[in-house]
């Protein structure tokens, strides 16, 4: 599927209903306007690929609203070659708007055959993330620590091992709650505290996985 001179325009348009809702890093926007969003969905629903909301992806996952992709992304405050731990790969597109960013990104999912579709994916359109089926709970402890670290489904709790694996100075955003979540960053200090803040109400799909469980 090409990625034409309409696909181009529709994204344009969609940067600036994102602009529109608060989104103020260029970077990011740059990034959103980057990646071509309609090559993730099934070709009958394109029509839906640039209006700004989420939509089903199968195994009960969605692709994320542009605007969530764009306000988690504002949020963690990507430099050139951060080392990014992403929880929940889903269909690939929070983790192409962080390579455009220049992160190094790591990403974990839990459905097999969602990784197993989007792990052969993503090289088609020009990305390779470093993609990893698994528990999202548990994080990636053999490539820790991470400068920023992404969850992009809803969790009861914050996990402590991804607390763990953050670096001082590092990044957590994370959606928190059961039906509706808030989205909350935890920044790492020097000392080993982490600094909270909460950033509004949203709603994903559930995080899956043993909660941490052994």
């Amino acid at each position: 599927m090409l990625d034409s001179y309409r696909h181009k325009g529709l994204r344009k348009q969609l940067v600036e209903e994102v602009r529109r809702k608060g989104i103020r890093d260029e970077n990011v926007l740059a990034a959103i306007e980057a990646v071509p969003r309609h090559l993730f969905l099934d070709s009958s629903f394109l029509k839906f690929a640039y209006e700004d909301q989420a939509f089903p992806i199968g195994s009960g996952q969605t692709i994320s609203q542009p605007y969530t992709v764009a306000i988690q992304t504002e949020l963690l405050k990507i430099k050139k070659r951060d080392k990014v731990l992403e929880v929940g790969t889903g269909s690939g597109y929070q983790a192409c708007v962080l390579l455009e960013l220049g992160a190094i990104v790591y990403s974990i999912e839990r459905q097999k055959k969602l990784f197993e579709r989007t792990r052969d994916f993503l090289p088609t359109i020009g990305y390779s993330p470093k993609l990893f089926f698994g528990d999202g709970y548990k994080g990636l402890p053999a490539f820790a620590p991470f400068d920023k670290i992404i969850v992009t489904a809803g969790a009861p709790f914050v996990p402590q091992p991804l607390l763990d694996q953050l670096k001082p100075g590092g990044i957590l955003v994370i959606p928190v709650g059961e039906d509706i979540q808030t989205m909350t960053s935890y920044t790492r200090n020097p000392d080993g505290y982490f600094e909270k803040k909460e950033h509004g109400s949203f709603r994903f799909v559930p995080l899956l996985g043993d909660k941490g469980a052994d």
